[in-house]
């Protein structure tokens, strides 16, 4: 029998037209939702991918489709998680880590009814800026900013993520700079409008919305860099971000490397969601990583050999079995428990 689900999902054209081939199949099977972020980044293509790749492949044979839905983000993943209004979700790592273990907003209340399925990519910083404000050209920049900046829409791991790092380094939303919580797109548009100073636009390279940034802004619009000391910082005793480095021309007209930061960003399931179909979901993927990265180049980042580095949670038991059979080795903390 087919769930029900809430009306706010929603799929994109290029899923339901390639569902509509498989459909049929399905209806007494699973029809699985996975729960990305806003549509102008990285998390809701990449969601579309999987679940395409999914529905394509197991539709006939297992009768399991799935579908991606947007949302604000990592923050109200886990809470869907929670609620039973998604199977799978995209989560960035430091949400995962927060979530599961009952740290930061979590204290006291963790999300155990989650397990990893797989990592995913890296969740590489945009902190954008009109470069009239860009001083040092570095993330301080925000500091004693006074204008508008958009930290995310509310609830989001954009917004999670954006306050963790600008909190480290003392520069406070609020205070700083007067916080607007937009998502990607309509972020850029305002700052193209010159309604807001910026926008922390956090996703896998390359950004639809800094792309559309640097195609009509050029070069009044920068994204700024991290020192190897604002690193150091932000990370303080947990080894979560890592240096990334922008490639010159990754974005249009843009001819210096961006000396950013990222994170980790993760696959994972609803403990509610049974082994077989876990094992099937994470085998139907890593048989068939070239379709996921000729749907988004952020996904050209997977590898066997990288897919739970850096996991913050046990594995589902489904997941545990792929990896079993196809020799990695899994840390004891990894194991379901």
């Amino acid at each position: 029998m087919l769930k029900m689900r809430p009306p706010k999902v929603l799929a994109i054209a290029l899923a339901a037209t390639l569902l509509l081939a498989v459909q049929t199949p399905a209806q007494a099977g699973k029809s699985l939702i996975i729960a990305t972020a806003t549509t102008g980044g990285t998390y809701y293509p990449v969601g579309v991918a999987i679940g395409t790749l999914v529905s394509i492949k197991l539709a006939k044979s297992d009768q399991i489709t799935a579908t991606a839905i947007n949302s604000a983000g990592s923050g109200e993943n886990v809470q869907m998680l929670k609620n039973n209004e998604c199977d799978m979700a995209i989560l960035q790592g430091l949400f995962g880590a927060q979530a599961y273990h009952g740290r930061g907003k979590y204290e006291g209340t963790p999300m155990k009814k989650m397990a990893g399925i797989t990592m995913l990519w890296q969740n590489v910083e945009h902190f954008a800026l009109l470069s009239k404000y860009a001083d040092s050209g570095t993330i301080m920049d925000l500091k004693d900013l006074d204008e508008k900046f958009s930290i995310g829409k509310r609830g989001s791991g954009t917004e999670g993520s954006g306050r963790v790092i600008l909190g480290s380094l003392g520069i406070e939303p609020g205070k700083d700079f007067t916080t607007e919580y937009l998502g990607y797109n309509p972020s850029v548009d305002a700052m193209q409008d010159g309604r807001i100073a910026g926008a922390n636009i956090p996703a896998g390279v390359p950004v639809s919305a800094i792309t559309q940034m640097y195609a009509m802004l050029g070069n009044k619009a920068t994204v700024l860099d991290f020192t190897d000391e604002h690193l150091a910082t932000v990370n303080g005793d947990v080894e979560l971000w890592t240096r990334y480095v922008i490639k010159p021309d990754t974005y249009p007209g843009q001819k210096k490397p961006i000396n950013t930061i990222a994170q980790p960003n993760l696959l994972v399931a609803s403990t509610d969601l049974d082994e077989e179909t876990v094992y099937k979901i994470t085998k139907t993927i890593y048989e068939n990583l070239p379709f996921l990265n000729n749907i988004h180049s952020a996904t050209k980042a997977m590898a066997l050999e990288k897919a739970i580095g850096g996991m913050p949670m046990p594995l589902h038991p489904g997941a545990v079995r792929y990896y079993q059979e196809a020799g990695v080795k899994i840390p004891e903390k990894l194991m379901p428990k």
